[in-house]
């Protein structure tokens, strides 16, 4: 395909960007330094057309977002006596074992009898009329005097405390305690940790810090007043210190970075974040890389050379053009051992289409976290342009679309072709996110990978079957789920194998095209990943995770960037 390389100043961009793409292709055409293709064949009109177009989309409502400047928090690990420890809040991490007592009601656990004697016995006092017991979701902070910190809270763990989820919990209690004080500086310590090897001291450390830094952050780019955070330092006592337990620190704040990214991807409006704007965010990532990453941004007269009619049947009847999206990460120097793809969902806003979707748990409302696949991919491509591992090579590919209702919509019944000359009758409208992936898992089996996991936001059927927090996991790859399912272990995200029975293929046949798009509603997830397969090479391992229950929290109203962290993981896992 005949290209063209633009360059763009990496001076551009930043990650938290909220600029139109009106202004992004305003300043595309003054300056040089990032290598982005476009086809050469009338370059200029459709840019100009889309910059137009896009504005006017973007100030829908006359909306735009504010700056959310993300609070910077100074994380560092010491070995140093608890008493001794000055600041606003000393948060102590405690099960439900530690708050054992003697017969003098005087605890035997060693840090709170530090503590407590140090207090003269108030600390014992004050939690048992708290009633605090350590149970998970407890916690109480006192204002007790006697102590270089003004203030200590309690945390509770449950009974014991070994896990990702358990740590990254703390953290974020922690988060909610300084957020309730107006707390500046804070320390961490676990009541009880002999029982954690080095490697278990430093991944515990890891997590509080994430914990700590997404509890304290709160999208408010969509609020006429919003309060900042005050915390600006954290200090982990108990867990070692040294150059390996900082990597780690910096490490959780990159990823920390990347799922704020994602969260506020998902939470932004479909009348801010149209596919071009998407585009352009992918774009920022390459550009504030470009060391390891270069973007390719294909608008639909391209996909049409690529004849991605499956993909391009779901956008054809948006106002907003649909974008292709492949940032391709590589080291910039070393050999590459391992060629990997993560292929994302990236449906801004999905109406249902002619199917459009009505009555009660619709959630219609919601479809703008309907590019929550996207999300991780896009979140995972920004932290893996911080950590820059080396070995490996991933492609990041998004095919951004709405799904919208016109005149030259796509209609039930319409047979679309894929790219890969496969022929789907389009029985419901509404299943148009395996469509748009369809051409996707394509084009990234097309890069040469070996590897390849897609994301999605697919079916209500999962979010029956596993709930609001498990994302369902299909692939007929054993090595391949154990990699993804042992990079999870670290992330503390939950997944769960569902099978890909075959014989449930039979109820996606159409009597005149090579296949439907929807099967029968008993194990609609399964099918759906039936159809997926459809457009994978059989020599690349995939997998599918339909990640529609935890892309979002009810409970908080917001994202919750789920699987950028278990993404990370992977890709770090298959690098040298």
């Amino acid at each position: 395909m005949a290209a063209i390389v633009v360059s763009l100043a990496s001076t551009l961009v930043t990650s938290s960007s909220t600029s139109s793409s009106s202004l992004f292709f305003t300043k595309l055409r003054s300056v040089s330094s990032l290598r982005l293709s476009f086809a050469t064949e009338s370059v200029c009109y459709r840019r100009g057309k889309l910059m137009a177009h896009t504005l006017a989309r973007a100030t829908l409502g006359l909306t735009q977002p504010v700056s959310n400047e993300i609070s910077k928090i100074s994380f560092a690990a010491k070995e140093i006596d608890v008493t001794e420890w000055k600041g606003d809040i000393l948060a102590v991490g405690v099960t439900e074992k530690d708050l054992a007592k003697d017969e003098n009601s005087k605890f035997e656990n060693s840090i709170l009898k530090k503590l407590d004697s140090k207090l003269g016995g108030l600390l014992a006092e004050a939690s048992s009329e708290e009633g605090f017991t350590g149970k998970v979701g407890q916690s109480t902070v006192l204002r007790i005097p006697g102590l270089g910190s003004k203030r200590v809270g309690l945390i509770g763990l449950g009974q014991s405390a070994s896990t990702t989820a358990a740590f990254r919990g703390l953290g974020e209690a922690v988060a909610a305690a300084a957020k309730s004080s107006q707390a500046n500086d804070v320390a961490i310590i676990l009541a009880s940790s002999e029982g954690l090897s080095a490697e278990s001291k430093f991944n515990s450390a890891s997590a509080i810090a994430s914990g700590t830094v997404l509890g304290i952050y709160e999208d408010n780019r969509y609020k006429s007043e919003s309060k900042k955070p005050t915390l600006k330092s954290v200090d982990i006592l108990g867990f070692g210190s040294g150059p390996e337990l900082e990597k780690k620190l910096k490490y959780a704040e990159d990823v920390s970075s990347a799922v704020i990214f994602g969260r506020e991807l998902v939470n932004s409006p479909a009348n801010v974040l149209t596919p071009g704007v998407l585009a352009e965010k992918a774009s920022n990532i390459a550009s504030l890389y470009s060391d390891v990453f270069t973007a390719t941004i294909l608008n639909a007269e391209q996909c049409k050379e690529l004849k991605m009619g499956s993909y391009l049947g779901v956008a054809a009847a948006s106002a907003n053009p649909p974008h292709f999206i492949h940032l391709h990460y590589k080291p910039s120097n070393g050999p590459v051992n391992a060629k990997l793809g993560l292929v994302g969902k990236g449906l801004t806003f999905d109406s249902g289409g002619y199917n459009i979707k009505t009555g009660p748990g619709c959630s219609i409302e919601l479809m703008k976290f309907d590019m929550g696949g996207s999300a991780a991919v896009l979140g995972a491509a920004k932290a893996i342009g911080q950590i820059k591992p080396p070995g490996v090579e991933v492609h990041f590919i998004v095919a951004a679309c709405e799904n919208m209702i016109s005149g030259t919509g796509m209609r039930p019944g319409d047979i679309v072709t894929a790219s890969n000359g496969k022929t789907i009758e389009v029985n419901n409208t509404d299943a148009e996110g395996r469509l748009t992936l369809a051409d996707a898992l394509v084009y990234a089996c097309n890069q040469g990978i070996e590897k390849v996991v897609d994301l999605a936001t697919l079916t209500g059927a999962c979010v029956v079957a596993l709930g609001p927090s498990i994302a369902g996991v299909f692939t007929p790859s054993d090595d391949l789920a154990k990699e993804v399912f042992a990079a999870s272990e670290i992330s503390g995200e939950k997944f769960w194998r569902l099978p890909l029975e075959e014989s449930y293929w039979e109820s996606m046949k159409s009597g005149v095209a090579d296949m439907v798009n929807t099967g029968g509603r008993p194990g609609g997830s399964i099918t759906a990943a039936l159809f997926l397969k459809q457009f994978v090479d059989e020599k690349v391992q995939w997998m599918h995770i339909d990640m529609a229950g935890p892309v979002w929290n009810d409970k908080k109203r917001a994202a919750t960037g789920f699987g950028i962290s278990t993404l990370v993981e992977w890709v770090l896992k298959n690098s040298s």
